[in-house]
């Protein structure tokens, strides 16, 4: 336990007796600090005992022994020894009033005891005091160390270290949310903490971080050795920790990045894994696939599944998705295949379709494009496509569908599309493309510089014949003019473009270029079938 004046008092061979602050001898004592000055304040840190003969002060001066105390007090001294027999035989009523007002501790101290003993004493027992805080941080070590390698693992080590420290402990995974706590309710608290966190985890690895509240003073501390951190230590105390309890914090943080590390080189090997079973599965060898996929992602490739395509031209959002993926997987127990493709620019993740990891990567972009507090930064770097449920034999076509889905999402500004919404929709919508319009622009330019010269409707006849179906008649009464003059004008269009009208696959791509183009459509002014010049 800490140096307190209470114990200088009851040093036997001390004999110090207490003249003032009697309620105060359970404060803590630094050390112990001789001073003959007439403020000594500028040279004190605060935790001190200040022992004094009075040999430059007027002892017997009432406003000047107030000053003098009211100003040690405010500088954090803890009590004033004075040595009788000195300079004054007694201690003098000025600076025990004065110590009194002040409720500051003040020791006599008999001629025969030098302040020599005095600051001796201190120091053994701040000595002692740090030589028991250091053999108790050994053994804390040595439990962490041994709860660490236990079956259980970090949850035991969370349990130990919550009783060192007389508190809670939690652990953090890298997407910031809690995975253990110790004792069980403080999952609870540590859940509060998850804004916390997340600042934490914006900084270089190693970061540490103190938050209060009326509940309890919490220390956060990063884990990993990398520049991102691969999760977060929270210990809550009542007070601030001791020299003790703050070796058995760094003991765990210790412990806690060497499992973490350990787990992410093992997560490594299972990734190259997982990258060389996608790849199989991509080119259709998912016979092959099966058995080097073995009991790691069996249970993935089992059931139907959906391929998730993310691109990004950074890495940092592929990170936080992938981080975010596979913490939710981890939680609910849920085989999940993540391969970053870096090269690309872009990540792939095969998860079980209707599971978490899949909500998580859907809430995760979901949260990107409704602005979330802090997403804001990545928002416009991270694009999602989602293929529809897959199994193994069609992952290639899940890719596709994947991939057709991201170019939408991109097109459309938006942050996911899903490859149902592509198959429930119009087509329509997709060709609000620059390359599309373009391609409209120049199928369509030789019939509206025809039209320009005024030699006739030749887009808007196009337009109503097609939309008619190829039917004359009706295509001729929407356009107001006769049958054969629209027959004459399709065949212009025919001779202008170099194309033949007979032709589905001709028919269709002007009908995507006039839905496409940029330019309204013309509409033409019905005039009698008779003064139709076209219609010979």
């Amino acid at each position: 336990m800490p140096l307190t004046l209470a114990s200088l008092v009851q040093h036997s061979a001390l004999k110090l007796r207490v003249r003032a602050g009697e309620n105060r001898l359970d404060t803590p004592v630094r050390w112990a600090h001789v001073s003959e000055l007439a403020d000594p304040v500028p040279y004190m840190e605060g935790g001190e005992l200040l022992l004094i003969t009075a040999m430059k002060l007027d002892a017997g001066d009432p406003d000047e022994m107030r000053r003098y105390v009211r100003r040690l007090a405010g500088a954090g001294v803890v009590g004033i020894g004075f040595a009788i027999g000195v300079n004054y035989e007694e201690i003098p009523e000025a600076l025990l009033e004065a110590a009194r007002a002040e409720d500051l501790p003040l020791l006599e101290v008999p001629r025969r005891t030098p302040f020599l003993a005095i600051s001796k004493a201190v120091s053994a027992a701040l000595a002692a005091d740090q030589y028991r805080a250091v053999t108790a941080g050994f053994e804390a070590q040595r439990e962490l160390t041994r709860a660490a390698l236990s079956a259980d693992g970090p949850a035991e080590l969370l349990s130990r270290l919550a009783a060192h420290v007389q508190g809670w402990a939690a652990l953090y995974d890298a997407s910031g949310m809690v995975v253990a706590a110790a004792p069980d309710w403080a999952a609870r608290r540590a859940a509060r903490l998850t804004a916390d966190v997340e600042r934490l985890r914006e900084r270089p690895a190693p970061a540490s971080a103190v938050v209060g509240g009326a509940e309890d003073r919490v220390e956060l501390q990063s884990l990993g050795t990398g520049r991102r951190p691969r999760g977060a230590l929270a210990v809550g105390t009542g007070a601030p920790l001791g020299t003790a309890e703050r070796y058995a914090v760094h003991s765990a943080v210790a412990l806690l990045t060497l499992i973490t590390e350990r787990s992410r080189s093992l997560h490594d090997a299972e990734a190259r894994l997982g990258a060389a079973v996608l790849s199989m599965l991509l080119e259709g060898q998912y016979a092959h696939a099966l058995p080097v996929a073995g009991a790691l992602h069996a249970g993935l490739l089992d059931r139907p599944f959906r391929l998730v395509l993310a691109q990004a031209t950074a890495p940092e959002p592929l990170a936080l998705l992938a981080d975010a993926v596979e913490s939710a997987a981890a939680r609910a127990g849920e085989p999940v295949l993540v391969v970053p493709e870096p090269a690309a620019g872009r990540l792939v993740v095969l998860a079980t379709d209707g599971g978490a990891a899949l909500q998580a990567c859907i809430d995760h972009t979901e949260a990107l494009e409704g602005g979330e507090p802090g997403s804001g930064e990545h928002r416009a770097d991270l694009v999602v496509g989602l293929s529809a449920p897959a199994r193994p034999q069609t992952a290639p076509e899940a890719l596709t569908q994947a991939d057709q889905a991201l170019a939408v999402a991109r097109r459309r500004g938006r942050a996911l599309v899903e490859h149902e919404e592509l198959a429930a929709g119009s087509v329509l919508p997709l060709l609000a493309d620059d390359a599309v319009r373009a391609f409209a622009d120049g199928t369509l330019r030789a019939l509206r510089e025809h039209d320009e010269k005024g030699r006739g409707d030749l887009v808007a006849s196009l337009h109503a014949w097609l939309s008619r179906h190829g039917q004359w008649d009706a295509a001729a009464a929407d356009l107001g003019v006769h049958r054969h003059t629209l027959r004459y004008r399709m065949r212009r269009v025919e001779e202008i473009l170099g194309r033949s009208l007979d032709d589905p696959d001709v028919r269709m791509e002007l009908w995507l270029a006039l839905k496409a183009t940029s330019a309204p459509v013309p509409t033409a002014v019905p005039v009698p079938v008779a003064a139709d010049a076209d219609s010979g």
